[in-house]
């Protein structure tokens, strides 16, 4: 296996989207004529960030494929003797960069690409991957959009759907419930509210939203206007330098005493973030190191450390990614196409236990998991409460 990294300055990149705009790759896709020689190395293209605001998760997701293909090749990196010819390209945070990237390898013929954590970008691939007939799978990028947006496009995470599915749990049956989203009055925030609505409001619960400006700072009266309206649940959607006096301010409110409390578990970096209200609040987890014990759990946290890593939120995404790609190559022959086949439909073992790829649509059906924080010393750590069945928040058909 061979494998390189290119971080490409913004006077390459603008070159390449020059060379490339209106022109169509020299490769003819997929099908019968986007066969490669058989036997030949499998060029693989990983578009990631490396390098922005999202570059830790792009760290993670890079650092969990390598275990993947450690796990998924028995330590060759090879499929069956076939090499794979990985290469990693930064996509810097911006659809404009990784589209450019994307062109320029479809253009030297590569039929597989993987990556990114960045649901703006995921969407742009999986266009670029319809229009040249190509295999891509999405990483960490949550964005429901990807689901059922081609047949080309796959994913290797969880989607929006099954986060907030998982925040319904907290309350059993959605029917008759009422929600309260509380976020900051931005794209983020009202996106949220948007995924609750249609989520758990399409499963029976009243859905309403206390929206705070992002430039907030004195929290108390938005914590009364949550006790004021006597949700059965509140699903916090936050970002940014506010979420400490924010969260200060449900606990001395007593909100957390009236009403169950959900948000996000995100990555090993926020664990400490949560400050007197730590212990108080029920997170919703896609993954933490230790939740699933599983074997290959196991194998990916003992290579982990061994690279000096830990696992992390997206280390399953990039570790079902390579599992994903070596099942292409093994069983898809030499055409996307048969990789399209090989991959709909899979089931297979991983770090979260049993994964299915559902055939009509690619969503990636997967437990997901209620956790909460306790202390260790100074620090904060993640507990597992319970295991979601991949089933209970599976999404809709899409499409």
């Amino acid at each position: 296996m061979r494998v390189t990294k290119k971080y490409l300055a913004t006077a390459v990149i603008a070159a390449a989207t020059i060379a490339l705009v209106g022109c169509a790759p020299t490769t003819s896709g997929g099908g019968d004529a986007g066969a490669t020689d058989a036997g030949a190395p499998v060029s693989v293209s990983m578009i990631t960030s490396q390098t922005g605001p999202l570059a830790a998760y792009g760290e993670a997701y890079t650092k969990g494929f390598e275990a993947g293909l450690d796990y998924a090749t028995d330590g060759t990196g090879t499929v069956d003797g076939r090499e794979l010819d990985i290469e990693w390209l930064d996509d810097q945070g911006n659809p404009d960069t990784a589209v450019s990237l994307a062109k320029d390898v479809i253009g030297q013929g590569t039929q597989i690409i993987a990556g990114t954590v960045v649901s703006g970008i995921a969407t742009a691939l999986a266009e670029q991957a319809a229009q040249n007939k190509i295999l891509y799978i999405s990483g960490p990028a949550a964005t429901d959009a990807i689901t059922g947006v081609n047949e080309y496009t796959f994913r290797s995470g969880r989607q929006t759907f099954q986060d907030v599915a998982t925040a319904g749990t907290f309350i059993g049956d959605p029917e008759g419930k009422k929600v309260v989203v509380f976020a900051q009055d931005t794209a983020f925030g009202q996106g949220n509210l948007a995924g609750v609505e249609a989520v758990l409001g399409g499963q029976g619960a009243t859905v309403e939203g206390v929206l705070v400006a992002e430039d907030a700072t004195e929290f108390t009266p938005f914590a009364q206007q949550l006790l004021a309206a006597s949700p059965d649940l509140v699903f916090v959607a936050w970002a940014g330098a506010s979420s400490g006096a924010m969260w200060t301010a449900l606990s001395q409110q007593g909100v957390f005493d009236a009403v169950p409390v959900v948000t996000g578990l995100g990555d090993v970096a926020t664990y400490g973030a949560y400050g007197d209200a730590s212990a108080d609040i029920s997170f919703l987890n896609h993954y933490f190191g230790g939740a699933s014990g599983t074997d290959a759990e196991a194998a990916m946290i003992e290579y982990l450390d061994g690279e000096g890593a830990v696992a992390d939120l997206f280390s399953p995404d990039g570790f079902v990614a390579a599992q994903m790609i070596v099942q292409a190559v093994r069983e898809g022959g030499d055409t996307v196409d048969g990789m399209i086949g090989a991959l709909e439909g899979y089931t297979f073992d991983s770090v979260k236990g049993e994964i299915t790829v559902r055939e009509g649509d690619h969503a990636v059906i997967q437990p997901m998991y209620q956790a909460k924080l306790v202390q260790d010393g100074a620090d904060w750590v993640p507990e597992l409460i319970d295991t979601v069945d991949a089933e209970e928040v599976a999404p809709p058909a899409a499409g």
